[in-house]
Formats: C-alpha cells, sequence, structure tokens
C-alpha cells in the first residue's frame, strides 16, 4: 500500500487589525480579523523537508498590516480582494488563495441629535464576515453576518408537528421567536458595490424577520432567503443558520395566576438548530 500526501493548506490565522480612516471631519475606526490559508505545491516541504516554496506565515501576516495602509479603505469584501490577487500574483506556487474576514462593529456616539467625529461604543457581537476565493477558476466572494440576535415577541407559532410517546412540548399559535442568525451569501461578480448591498441585504432579512407570520423556524428561515434572492439579483445563494434562544412559557398557574403569554423562562441550552439554504433554480 503506497502512502501519498493529501490536500494541505497552511497560512496565517487571526491576524488581529485596526485602523483609523481620517476623514476631514470625522474618524472612521475598522477592527478586523483576517486569515490567509494557501493551497498548492507545497509537497516537497511536508515530504523532504525543503522550504523554498513556502511564503513564511509570519510574512503573510505583515502583508495584511502594509497592505491595509493602502488599500483597506472600503469594504472588508475589496481589501480581501486585494490581498487574495496580491498573494496570488506574486507566488506562483501558489494554486488557490482563501482570505476570510471578520469585521468587528463599532458605532460612533451620539449625543443631542448630533454624532461625535471620534468617539465609538461597540455594536454589540454582530459581526460582519466575507471571504474571498481566488484559484484558476476565477474569484468568489461570500459574505456574511455573525452573532446576529433577534426577536419578536408575538407573530410566530409552532403547531400540527410529529406527536409521539415522548413529545411533551405544547402546541403554540403565539410565541417568543428568538434567534442569533448567521447568514451567508454567495455573489456572482466581485465587480460590485459591498457596502451597499451589505446593509440591503441587512435590512432585508432583518425586515422579513419582523414581519412574517412564522409558522416555524423553518418557514421564517426560507422567507427570509426569498426575499434576498428576489430583491438582490447579484446574489445566487444564501444560506442561514438560525438556533432557537428558547423562552419557555412559566406555570404561574401553581401560584392560582394566568400567564398570558408575558412570564417566560429564558433559556440557551438545549437548543433547536435550524439551517437552510435557498438558491435559484
Amino acid at each position: 500500500m503506497s502512502i501519498k500526501l493529501g490536500k494541505n493548506t497552511y497560512g496565517k490565522n487571526a491576524v488581529n487589525l485596526s485602523k483609523i480612516i481620517r476623514h476631514p471631519d470625522y474618524h472612521e475606526f475598522r477592527q478586523i480579523s483576517v486569515n490567509v490559508i494557501l493551497e498548492g505545491d507545497f509537497e516537497t516541504a511536508h515530504l523532504l523537508g525543503d522550504n523554498s516554496k513556502l511564503l513564511p506565515t509570519d510574512t503573510q501576516k505583515n502583508t495584511v498590516y502594509a497592505l491595509a495602509k493602502e488599500h483597506f479603505v472600503s469594504s472588508i469584501e475589496a481589501f480581501g480582494l486585494y490581498l487574495a490577487n496580491y498573494f496570488a500574483s506574486n507566488n506562483p506556487q501558489i494554486s488557490q488563495v482563501r482570505i476570510e474576514l471578520t469585521e468587528h462593529s463599532w458605532m460612533r456616539m451620539r449625543f443631542n441629535g448630533t454624532v461625535h467625529p471620534h468617539a465609538y461604543s461597540s455594536g454589540g457581537n454582530e459581526k460582519h464576515t466575507a471571504t474571498v476565493v481566488q484559484n484558476k477558476n476565477g474569484v468568489e466572494v461570500t459574505t456574511g453576518i455573525t452573532d446576529l440576535l433577534i426577536l419578536k415577541t408575538t407573530d410566530s407559532g409552532f403547531e400540527h408537528y410529529i406527536k409521539d410517546q415522548y413529545t411533551t412540548l405544547k402546541e403554540t399559535g403565539d410565541r417568543i421567536f428568538a434567534t442569533e442568525c448567521e447568514a451567508s451569501w454567495v455573489y456572482n461578480s466581485s465587480k460590485i458595490l459591498f457596502v451597499e448591498l451589505f446593509n440591503g441585504i441587512r435590512t432585508t432579512l432583518l425586515q422579513t424577520f419582523a414581519d412574517h407570520q412564522s409558522l416555524s423556524v423553518q418557514h421564517t428561515l426560507y422567507a427570509m432567503g426569498e426575499a434576498v434572492l428576489n430583491k438582490f439579483a447579484s446574489v445566487n445563494e444564501i444560506s442561514l443558520k438560525m438556533p432557537n434562544k428558547h423562552h419557555i412559557l412559566f406555570n404561574l398557574e401553581q401560584f392560582g395566576m394566568d400567564n398570558k403569554n408575558e412570564v417566560f423562562i429564558a433559556t440557551d441550552e438545549p437548543y433547536g438548530y435550524i439551517t437552510g439554504t435557498v438558491v435559484r433554480e
């Protein structure tokens, strides 16, 4: 039986970068984390210890910081495209470059209706993500959102499901619907207005979640994905992960009190985990 090297990659993860973009009347603060993942002709490094085709991961890290000065000036997608092309163009031994970017949310403070020019507060756990993959077949850009905690207090139910000897869950036509949503979508071009599209898609996801008369998490997940594909022709497909953040009605009857969907037990575990991808036919 012969032994050979299978698929392999290497790169630099968690290149954490903050940048101030100084505009005439305000400062723009950006905080991102970048992963660089390279595939290519690295067999001699594994088999012979020959490092002549390896670009050190420390050099990859330095490249991200150096290129950020002039080329991280707009969207994380545009910066990822520049990084991917730079690594691919300058290293013929590389067959594929994958750049993963995560942007942390910061918002300028507002006082008396006026936005402060250089003071920020955290936008919470929500993050903007992007992945750029460049190889011989071209470039693909995937954008997304993680840790988007959303909730609505009505217009959600769960009824008419399978019931067996172990079922204790009671049907309800009115419940709290809460989830920590993760969404990612694939663009059909790399020459688009990434900032405008991201903002528009995010708004569409939120508005659909808020307005949809939900019969299940699956029902709303599909509606959210469908709304994005209907509105944005530049999106080929969208995937969503929507784990339940349960709010369980507390039994007040034991105290002789009615609970008209007012008091709940908030619990994170165990939780339902629902995923789905909506695609164009």
